[in-house]
């Protein structure tokens, strides 16, 4: 036993010599790691000593450049006053010639580096106002308020926490149509230079999009003001410039194109790649009108509305549950020196983009709700993929990102206007309507080696027919008597 028990003292000694020796090890141990992370903390806070400098100057500079964006447009017109006033084309004068096409070149660069600045992608939200009969409900308080310093900031309040939104311009519930379109009609005219246009209103049913696109009568919206200063513009350029403008509408309803200007509306169209190699998409059967004259526009949007009207027991429920493009086509041709160009602006009516169970949609409207959803969701996964810059991007996965597939690339000019109402009980859906235009405006469309722009010399030969049938086209005066 006492043999043992020295035996045991022994042991004991020897474990109290190793304990301390492992505490004494993780004390050095742990003491260097703190050390280390004193000397991390110290580099942390002399970068961000540094880094506020830093920001300062990339905040001045921001500033700057936005002023210089905002000029851009009174430069770029006073640029082009002066080149009319310096350069008269004739045959016998070359030089002025080479001058006119320099001029001509350096005003489309410039008016493409204002839109590339401003954004390939903008998004624009525009909030609706609390209708009179809105105001006695329990649930039609106003959760939207701006910020006065900054016209690109919108706040919403959504279940006690207010939630920050910050896009390129929002436009309060006092803004005019005329402001609306100020903002959007430097887009439009680039398609007169070639490029492919895509102007969509997206939000909830009743958040003021066919508002914004169509207008009243007394008050139009982007639809009629977009053509008529194609039309301002394109008289400008005469006579050096002829000008052919079309115009075709068509409605995307559970999955199915309609032609709005053909005899027949209810016939459903297909989509289909051209078979000269081009890349481009087109529509057998589509009906196009020209025009030339506020009248002919109204009378092409007339026969629109009445085809769609036609289709439907209730023309303003069934405008909620369909999305309309009214798609505008102008080809240009110089006859001083051959050259051509062909541009598209799209400009589309999304359905209402609410949730199926905020809908409360049964039966047949179960149905609309969900071909609008999917088709919804294509757009977004559509957006994800220029976003993520994923070389397949599912065009093809409904029939309004496949028709709207040669504005959403390359090297066209696409702007969101996101609708938004103020209401209370429509916060959840602004919400998501607002996420949705975050995630869209941080989407940057490259050139791709398949420009979009059609450009060609006068020896290029005109358009084949595609597949045998040729697109309608009638003279809207003689078809419309």
């Amino acid at each position: 036993m006492e043999r043992a028990q020295g035996q045991l003292e022994a042991e004991m000694q020897s474990l109290e010599e190793e304990k301390n020796r492992v505490i004494e090890e993780a004390f050095i141990r742990a003491e260097s790691e703190m050390k280390a992370v004193h000397e991390n903390l110290a580099g942390v806070r002399m970068n961000l000593l540094t880094l506020q400098p830093a920001l300062r100057t990339l905040t001045c500079d921001y500033n700057c450049l936005k002023r210089q964006v905002q000029d851009f447009p009174y430069m770029l017109e006073k640029a082009i006053t002066e080149a009319k006033q310096e350069v008269k084309v004739s045959s016998a004068n070359q030089e002025l010639l080479r001058k006119y096409k320099r001029e001509m070149n350096l005003r489309k660069k410039c008016h493409n580096e204002l839109v590339r600045l401003k954004g390939n992608i903008r998004v624009l939200c525009r909030v609706r106002p609390v209708c009179a009969g809105e105001t006695d409900a329990a649930d039609t308080k106003n959760k939207v308020t701006f910020d006065p310093d900054d016209d690109a900031v919108l706040y919403l309040s959504n279940k006690g926490k207010l939630m920050t939104f910050e896009l390129d311009k929002v436009f309060p519930t006092q803004a005019t149509q005329e402001e609306v379109f100020q903002e959007v009609q430097s887009l439009v005219t680039s398609c007169i230079d070639g490029f492919n246009v895509c102007i969509f209103a997206y939000g909830q049913t009743g958040s003021g999009k066919t508002y914004t696109m169509e207008g009243v009568p007394e008050d139009p919206g982007i639809n009629q003001r977009a053509l008529r200063l194609l039309f301002s513009e394109v008289s400008e350029k005469k006579p050096d410039w002829d000008y052919k403008i079309t115009v075709s509408m068509v409605e995307i309803y559970n999955e199915t194109l309609r032609n709005l200007l053909g005899d027949n509306p209810s016939e459903k169209l297909d989509i289909k790649m051209c078979p000269d190699g081009s890349g481009q998409l087109y529509v057998p059967g589509l009906t196009e009108f020209t025009v030339e004259s506020v009248e002919d526009i109204n009378k092409v949007f007339d026969l629109g509305h009445m085809n769609r009207a036609t289709a439907c027991t209730n023309l303003n429920e069934h405008s909620s549950r369909s999305h309309a493009l009214l798609i505008v086509t102008v080809a240009g041709f110089n006859s001083s020196t051959g050259h051509r160009t062909s541009g598209k602006l799209n400009l589309v009516d999304l359905a209402g983009s609410e949730r199926i169970t905020k809908s409360g949609a049964e039966g047949s409207r179960l149905r609309e709700a969900q071909c609008i959803n999917k088709s919804l969701s294509a757009l977004g996964d559509v957006i994800n993929a220029l976003r993520s810059k994923h070389s397949h991007v599912p065009f093809r996965n409904s029939r309004l990102t496949y028709l709207l597939q040669d504005s959403l690339s390359g090297d066209s000019k696409t702007l969101m206007m996101v609708q938004v109402s103020p209401l209370e009980s429509n916060v959840s859906e602004s919400v998501c309507s607002l996420k949705f235009a975050q995630r869209v405006r941080s989407v940057e469309i490259g050139p791709s080696s398949s420009s979009r722009r059609q450009a060609e010399s006068s020896s290029t030969s005109s358009s084949p027919t595609h597949d045998g049938v040729e697109v309608q086209r009638y003279s809207l005066l003689s078809n419309m008597k």
